[in-house]
């Protein structure tokens, strides 16, 4: 293949302009808030059980979209009583409006990064960890620092020993497929993914810790009571009833994992010594610095990586061998050229890159945000502006608000060439790091720490797959708070670099 057939797609899109509706506008109506929070206790489980199961999470959403004719609405959003004391929000489905959630002048995000309800500090330490923290609070700006420091002293180290962990990944699953009909994925995904991120941080293999070889599974039993009270098992209609009043209702207390949680500590106390003793040169106690640290390493990488890598076959498996080839040929001429797989070589793969922007666009790993308005403000979405009293909630779903057809053509379409030529000035409405792609983290935002961290493991992800295989063919079903892909087959590479 001599020439990339997407080239011609990328020439239309270099004619067309970004779009831009992120400026105030002074001639929209001011309107009311639509919408209802019911009955009091009663309004709130009804919703609760929309969003679960009478619904179903998107459908709930468009439901109250098309009765209400607005992006924004009032509603409550689970889990509700009794573990949340105020259900209440104001929710935001474009991307005209979403973008309020990041402005810290107008938005608190103290103690709402799981939403209307925060989990004990007991699965923490006793601490409230960085991600609960408003960029108002000292502590806040103390641990943002740090963690970016510590993220800018592993640069060197991001994709050799990602790439090592994918190596054993892919051989892995290659074994499995060479004797079964199909291999789930996601296991496997979920082994490798901790190994590395444990590696970038504490500079060893889990599995020669306290973890042992079963160190993200362990990890998976401390995460789970976390969050959840935001999904649904998909359970028989009979037993809704017993998983809402288990998984719903109450809180799951953190002693039930307590001894999981002090096996994951003593694993990072011991092995991350090296980037624990920085901590005190933030004014950051060692303790706090571990219990933090795992924090990000387990929930906030690891976690991601959970959804994203499986969404990552998934989007691609779906668009079929004509992007693989488009893929393969991109990533294997670069990385010739270039002399292998480096920082410079990654950033010449335009195609690739956009795959990864359109994959965090259309399914986001994090679809929520939630924050509190810090004084009366205003919001905008395309049609209207809407007054917003100081303390009320504002929720944005992003898996609507980053598929705005005002923004996107065909915006429910997956788009492999979305994010290519002057299109990619529209990166300012992907928004799944907790702030617009085109802007920075920074000890003053709530934008995730490892954004670039991520973005370049998924885009690794694709460049060492297509360095070893040609296609592959695979299934994909909802699972949890994800994708669940199933691999039916794998192509080797005709021509490897």
């Amino acid at each position: 293949m001599s020439s990339l057939s997407s080239y011609s797609i990328l020439s239309q899109l270099e004619e067309q302009s970004p779009s831009d509706h992120d400026t105030f506008r002074e001639d929209l109506p001011l309107k009311e808030i639509p919408g209802s929070y019911g009955l009091p206790f009663i309004g709130a489980i009804k919703d609760r059980w929309d969003f679960y199961y009478n619904q179903g999470r998107d459908e709930f959403f468009r439901a109250r979209m098309t009765q209400y004719k607005s992006t924004v609405f009032r509603s409550n959003m689970p889990p509700g009583p009794f573990m949340a004391k105020d259900p209440k929000v104001i929710v935001l489905l474009d991307s005209a409006s979403f973008p309020v959630l990041f402005d810290m002048t107008k938005v608190e995000k103290k103690d709402v990064f799981d939403g209307t309800y925060m989990p004990s500090t007991g699965f923490t330490g006793g601490y409230r960890i960085l991600s609960f923290l408003d960029p108002s609070e000292p502590k806040h700006k103390a641990l943002k620092g740090y963690f970016l420091s510590v993220l800018a002293s592993k640069h060197d180290n991001f994709i050799p020993l990602l790439r090592k962990s994918l190596t054993e990944l892919f051989n892995t699953l290659e074994s499995q497929l060479s004797s079964n009909k199909e291999v789930n994925f996601n296991p496997i995904s979920d082994t490798y993914a901790f190994e590395y991120v444990f590696n970038l941080f504490c500079g060893k293999n889990p599995k020669d810790t306290a973890l042992g070889s079963g160190g993200n599974t362990t990890v998976d039993t401390w995460l789970v009571p976390q969050v959840v009270p935001l999904i649904t098992l998909g359970v028989p209609k009979l037993l809704q009833l017993v998983e809402d009043l288990l998984i719903h209702t109450f809180p799951i207390p953190p002693f039930l994992v307590k001894s999981k949680y002090n096996k994951i500590y003593q694993a990072f106390s011991t092995s991350a010594s090296e980037i624990l003793d920085q901590a005190k040169s933030f004014g950051i106690d060692k303790d706090e610095a571990c219990h933090n640290l795992i924090f990000l390493t387990c929930f906030n990488t690891y976690g991601g990586m959970k959804v994203l890598f499986p969404s990552l076959f998934k989007w691609v498996g779906r668009a079929g061998p004509t992007l693989h080839s488009q893929l393969a040929h991109e990533i294997r001429t670069i990385a010739k050229q270039e002399g292998g797989v480096t920082f410079a070589a990654i950033e010449k793969m335009v195609l690739t890159k956009s795959v990864v922007y359109e994959v965090l666009r259309i399914e986001p790993p994090v679809p929520f945000q939630y924050g509190h308005a810090k004084t009366d403000l205003v919001i905008q979405n395309h049609d209207a502006s809407f007054k917003v009293k100081k303390g009320e909630m504002i929720f944005g779903y992003q898996p609507f608000a980053t598929k705005d057809a005002k923004v996107f053509e065909d915006p429910e379409k997956f788009v492999p060439y979305r994010f290519m030529g002057k299109a990619e000035e529209n990166l300012k409405y992907v928004f799944w790091s907790n702030g617009r792609e085109t802007e920075d983290p920074t000890v003053d935002n709530k934008q995730c720490a490892g954004r670039d961290l991520v973005v370049l493991m998924a885009r690794v992800l694709l460049v060492d797959f297509f360095l070893k295989y040609d296609t592959f063919t695979c299934s994909d079903e909802v699972f949890l708070v994800g994708t669940k892909v199933i691999f039916k087959s794998l192509t080797k590479a005709s021509n490897r670099v």
